[in-house]
């Protein structure tokens, strides 16, 4: 038996002696943010927890990056031998909960629908075992607490624009995410491309209005918008290629007239995801393309806003697939998962376009909420057990890429 074998046989009954005793502090992190939500770029309160919980563990940090962002270090010895970093975003959604439990939101229409809280708690929960095992790593250990992950233009990208790394650089980055389609006790990676970009399309549509009974005296915003809505679907049906999964929905129309009132404005909102970087520009083009050129033959014109949205998640394949194997030796074979490709979109791709990354997910069903909601709805919620699952493997592939 190698030396090597022995220390991270050792170190792994260490971390799950950890995980044990600190499985009540994940519980009530988890309680806490779970009972007082905030919505993107307001996280101000749940900033001030993380720094509360990071000083009382003795890590230090930069905070009011990017607005509320966050980034911790530990530092293991010989510090600048090797430097990872670890992600958790923190913001919730305009959801108004639908389940009673016991730290059931308490911020009216606002609830953590997507698990963030759970990132974030499981983010602390890894960063309290590490901080106890920085004398057995050389390197450094980033923690970054990310606002904004649920809205453009994405705490990410704030947060790298603000200097982030500023003074000190990752080799590479992990992020996870809870998954309510896997059991709790299980994790799941999939390398190269796992999830889409997405980028938002608004537009104002003017005419003429007036009266319904007398169209050849107005302009028809509302047949403009329709007629819009309709030949969009060629971008993704006809003009991408056929092997290019791409989505374009809309999901937004105003046309505040009346059964007789043609508007004089009429609103489309909508959103565009594709897997491909260059036919995702391409793509803008035709959508900026076919809305003017159709509106203008119903007589209109078009405002059209298409800001710049986050780009697709591709996991670099080595690290993924390191980290794959490190998970086996975590959870077992039996407990591992092949993720498919999602057309979601997440703003860990601002740091996949920049530094080597895995995002992966760690399941969080169980009796609790076998037949509640999914992702962003209002029963959404997690088996509390699978704290112990994120907390713990996040804290493991941590100690495996440092000793790698």
């Amino acid at each position: 038996m190698s030396l090597m074998f022995k220390v991270t046989r050792i170190m792994k009954a260490v971390i799950q002696q950890l995980v044990a005793q600190n499985s009540r502090y994940f519980t009530d992190c988890y309680h806490h943010l779970h009972a007082h939500p905030e919505l993107s770029f307001q996280e101000f309160e749940t900033a001030r927890f993380i720094q509360h919980e990071l000083s009382t563990m003795g890590i230090s940090y930069r905070a009011e990056i990017g607005g509320n962002g966050i980034l911790g270090r530990i530092e293991g010895k010989n510090p600048a031998k090797k430097i990872i970093a670890l992600r958790a975003d923190m913001d919730a959604l305009p959801v108004c909960e639908a389940v009673d439990i016991a730290c059931k939101s308490t911020v009216e229409n606002v609830m953590h629908a997507c698990g963030h809280d759970a990132h974030t708690t499981c983010l602390l929960g890894a960063a309290k075992i590490l901080n106890e095992l920085k004398n057995d790593f050389e390197g450094t250990i980033l923690l970054i607490f990310q606002p904004g992950e649920e809205k453009a233009p994405g705490g990410a990208r704030l947060m790298l624009e603000d200097g982030l790394f500023a003074d000190i650089e990752p080799e590479m980055i992990l992020a996870q995410h809870v998954s309510v389609d896997y059991p709790t006790g299980t994790m799941g990676f999939r390398p190269g491309m796992i999830m889409a970009s997405a980028d938002e399309i608004h537009v104002k549509i003017h005419g003429k209005g007036g009266h319904g009974a007398l169209p050849h005296l107005v302009n028809d915003t509302v047949l403009a918008a329709s007629q819009c809505i309709v030949s969009l679907q060629q971008v993704s049906s006809r003009l991408c290629h056929p092997l290019t999964p791409m989505v374009l929905t809309f999901g937004k129309l105003i046309a505040d007239g009346a059964t007789n009132v043609i508007p004089h404005e009429v609103t489309l909102a909508g959103t565009m995801r594709t897997v491909d970087e260059t036919w995702r520009e391409e793509a803008k083009n035709h959508v900026r393309r076919i809305i003017t050129e159709t509106c203008a033959a119903h007589g209109c014109t078009a405002e059209i806003e298409m800001p710049d949205g986050y780009p697709c998640v591709v996991n670099d394949e080595a690290v993924t697939s390191k980290a794959r194997e490190f998970a086996v030796d975590w959870i077992g074979e039996e407990n591992i998962r092949t993720l498919e490709m999602r057309m979601t979109s997440e703003d860990f791709g601002f740091f996949t376009q920049k530094y080597p990354s895995s995002f992966y997910r760690f399941g969080v069903k169980g009796e609790i909420n076998a037949h509640t909601g999914g992702l962003h709805s209002s029963t959404f919620q997690i088996d509390e057990k699978a704290l112990e699952t994120g907390a713990g493997g996040m804290a493991w592939l941590a100690w495996k890429f440092m000793r790698d």
